[in-house]
């Protein structure tokens, strides 16, 4: 059956068209968007046509990643919607505290991304206990990197890279997105590609560790044992916790690149706390960037998890802020 009713259809036919003659095709973002993205229902121009409410069917597969020092295999799970593209594309950089979980842990986010017409690649990374900080940075740069050399052999589109990052993975992201061509972070080769450098269009994030030593202290003042130690796992030496700490690199006013961000944050959340969170978002704007913060009533540090409005809001968010990022 198709997917399209006809006067959808023949609204594509027309874009394609519009498109294969070589001028701008502009799609118009169908149904409610949050907030900033008044403009973009008004129309956007990107080489992709990326429509936020389009469906796709999608294709799992997995391929190697890269080697760990201690020889562990890291795997990267490839989300490809069917059809030509070349489609936007999107690196999900998992969480878990910067010491457990893998590629798998934003699956239900990829899917969605992946349906709406994005080429989403989730990888692992090196965790806590076989290497601290940086080494799961230095996957995520060279990551960027990898998926900009493989990208469109996934008919994905690797001139605009963009990240998804949760929990431990967005303050990865933040990292990622303010020192692109940090020398420690930039540490493992790319052969194939040696010219290719990290740099990202954008980061989408749900409850970033925007401040790495405010959450250690909030996990000290509510005795969380476990989180404390995957803190010390990490930051080792634990001078690195604000060498790292994307709200005190700001406050030193080290030199960044910034990135347009999205932060979704729990209000309910009392792992990475609102407050925290929201003087981060300040700080990045008043430093010269630009920084959606949205806060989501009821909902906890991974409400993204459950299946529920709040987690639609989170995916449809999403896609309608990197329709707009694709536009400018």
């Amino acid at each position: 059956m198709d997917r399209y009713s006809p006067g959808r259809r023949d609204f594509l036919k027309k874009m394609t068209a519009l498109g294969a003659a070589g001028l701008p095709v502009v799609v118009p973002v169908l149904g409610s968007r949050p907030d900033y993205l008044a403009d973009a229902a008004a129309g956007f121009n990107t080489g992709t046509a990326y429509d936020p409410a389009a469906r796709f069917e999608i294709k799992v597969s997995e391929v190697d990643f890269r080697r760990t020092r201690a020889g562990r295999m890291l795997m990267a799970r490839i989300y490809q919607p069917a059809g030509a593209g070349p489609f936007p594309t999107v690196l999900d950089l998992h969480g878990g505290a910067w010491n457990a979980k893998d590629r798998h842990a934003e699956e239900p986010m990829d899917r969605a991304l992946a349906a709406s017409g994005v080429l989403v690649v989730a990888i692992d990374m090196t965790l806590a206990p076989e290497a601290p900080y940086p080494a799961c940075i230095q996957d995520a740069n060279y990551g960027v990197r990898w998926l900009k050399l493989k990208a469109a052999s996934w008919n994905g589109d690797p001139s605009k890279i963009g990240v998804y990052g949760s929990s431990s993975g967005g303050h990865v992201a933040e990292l990622l997105g303010m020192r692109p061509r940090d020398a420690r972070y930039n540490a493992i080769p790319l052969p194939e590609a040696p010219k290719l450098d990290a740099t990202v269009a954008y980061a989408a994030m749900r409850s970033p560790i925007s401040n790495t030593y405010a959450r250690f202290q909030n996990a000290e003042e509510k005795k969380r044992d476990g989180m404390i130690t995957n803190n010390k796992t990490f930051f080792n030496p634990w001078e690195t916790i604000f060498e790292s700490n994307p709200q005190q690199i700001l406050e030193r006013h080290e030199p960044v690149t910034l990135v347009p961000l999205l932060i979704m944050q729990g209000a309910l959340d009392d792992n990475v706390l609102p407050a925290v969170q929201e003087k981060f978002a300040a700080t990045y704007k008043a430093a010269g960037g630009k920084c959606e913060f949205h806060v989501f009533e009821g909902s906890e540090h991974e409400w993204v998890a459950k299946e529920g409005p709040q987690t639609d809001r989170a995916r449809e968010m999403v896609k309608a802020f990197i329709a707009h990022q694709l536009k400018t």
